[in-house]
């Protein structure tokens, strides 16, 4: 999608902040004891009361409202019946539509922090977002993005999930550009003004492919490392981008 009003940019903002705030409460409300189940519903009243629609419910028939994926897990688990412990590293991605526009964000966490590695780990994945983030305006190369996270992954002793990319976004779930690489690419399209995207690197300990698991969903790393995941849905302007998955 290309904003091209600020209508258009208020209901993109009006969608991303109910994605953000739903992702938030449920990771606040995330206990150990508590099942991917329980944690999902909580997500799907929410949204509902938000007057919001599943996204992968909605596009894909996914058996959930969001995902939620734990340890092991890299991206689109089936929320069920597994419980959550005490130092779990968790995934919610929460996509959602209101009024025919979409967003999409997600983020990583370690349930009642135990382990330094892992919030290291969860640290560097939203600093490696971040420095995606900058490098989205008008004008620039969409390889860009990628190079930076790889620049970043690289220095800091990391490997990047090369088959989960970022993706246009904005009257769909997945539209142009399709595929936007969060690892070093020769991507040579350029962002257009108003060009709405997911800027979502997947920075792992060692995993570089996702693949499918038996239930046809859920990804795993492979090699088996853990993995973790941020992702905001942006705007490019002139001079950079707007945010319009924040909380508020």
């Amino acid at each position: 999608m290309t904003v091209t009003g600020e209508e258009e940019l208020a209901a993109l903002q009006a969608i991303g902040k109910i994605c953000a705030n739903v992702m938030q409460s449920m990771i606040q409300a995330a206990q150990p004891g508590m099942t991917t189940l329980e944690l999902d519903a909580l997500g799907a009243l929410l949204l509902e009361e938000a007057g919001a629609l599943s996204a992968p419910r909605v596009t894909y028939d996914f058996p959930g409202a969001t995902c939620i994926s734990v340890n092991e897990e890299v991206a689109h688990g089936i929320p069920g019946p597994r419980v959550l412990q005490r130092g779990d590293l968790i995934n919610i991605d929460v996509s959602a539509s209101k009024g025919g526009f979409f967003a999409d964000t997600g983020a990583s966490f370690q349930l009642k922090s135990t382990d330094p590695e892992i919030d290291r780990l969860c640290r560097d994945g939203r600093k490696a977002m971040e420095i995606g983030i900058a490098e989205v305006a008008s004008g620039k190369p969409l390889g860009d993005i990628g190079k930076a996270i790889g620049r970043f992954a690289q220095n800091r002793g990391y490997s990047l999930i090369r088959n989960l990319a970022s993706h246009g976004v904005g009257r769909s779930l997945h539209e142009y550009p399709e595929e936007v690489a969060t690892w070093p690419n020769r991507d040579r399209r350029r962002i257009t003004k108003g060009m709405v995207l997911t800027v979502e690197p997947f920075l792992s300990q060692g995993g570089t492919w996702a693949n499918q698991g038996d239930d046809g969903w859920t990804l795993y790393s492979s090699p088996p490392a853990l993995t973790v995941q941020y992702e905001h849905t942006v705007v490019a302007t002139e001079t950079g981008c707007i945010i319009v998955t924040l909380p508020g």
